[in-house]
């Protein structure tokens, strides 16, 4: 997300719900990778937590990109 995606949904979150959740879920996703990643060493279970966490968090960041996109084409 660059800069002007995060100022479109803090401008826009409190007028679209679905555009605030899909961020809070984002932001959640982020936070538990960043958590994991930062352990100097994890088990093959870490790993795997790892790894749908990441998919979780591309695939949150890819909804919400397409509702930033749906917003701005409806303007």
């Amino acid at each position: 997300m660059d800069q002007q995606d995060r100022d479109f949904i803090q401008e826009n979150a409190e007028k679209d719900p679905e555009l605030k959740s899909l961020w809070e879920e984002h932001v959640l996703f982020s936070k538990q990778v960043e958590k994991l990643e930062s352990k100097p060493f994890r088990n093959p279970a870490e790993e795997q937590s790892l790894k749908q966490l990441k998919k979780q968090k591309l695939d949150a960041k890819t909804r919400l990109a397409d509702r930033i996109d749906a917003l701005r084409a409806a303007r």
